[in-house]
């Protein structure tokens, strides 16, 4: 069993409290790499700015993480790893780099929004896990795109 922080845990159950027939089952996790994108991007995130993220399909493809699914819950942790909320998956596709739309892009909340600068800081990050992961990247690499939205703040 994942171990969190209390506030994971009391996030939790606070919505669960609000939504009884909902599983007990969810995630907890950060977005990007580092304390301060966490926060930069959770924030986007509980603003409503940000309502879609990907990733690299090998973390899934290896077994290393579980394939998000539609309807899943996770709770958003911030760069200390504390609960800032939750979402629930609404979608999830798995495409080429090459062929995400400017919709998903959109999506992401990120700078401008525009396709070209998702493709220029996706383009970065999935270039430096490849390089940890000991792969290549290219552009028809497969990536997971899922849309979510805030359930619980």
């Amino acid at each position: 069993m994942t171990t969190y922080k209390d506030s994971v845990y009391i996030t939790w159950q606070k919505y669960r409290n609000d939504n009884p027939a909902i599983p007990n089952k969810f995630e907890a996790w950060a977005f990007g790499d580092s304390a301060e994108m966490a926060n930069e991007l959770g924030n986007l995130v509980m603003e409503g700015t940000k309502t879609g993220t990907s990733s690299l399909f090998y973390w899934y493809d290896q077994g290393e993480e579980v394939m998000p699914s539609v309807g899943s819950h996770v709770v958003i942790l911030d760069g200390e790893e504390e609960a800032m909320g939750i979402i629930k998956l609404v979608d999830v596709t798995i495409m080429p780099f090459n062929e995400v739309p400017e919709t998903f892009a959109y999506l992401e909340g990120e700078g401008d929004r525009s396709l070209a600068y998702w493709r220029k800081v996706h383009t970065a990050f999935f270039e430096n896990e490849s390089v940890e992961l000991g792969l290549e990247f290219n552009e028809d690499v497969l990536v997971v795109c899922e849309k979510f939205e805030v359930v619980y703040k």
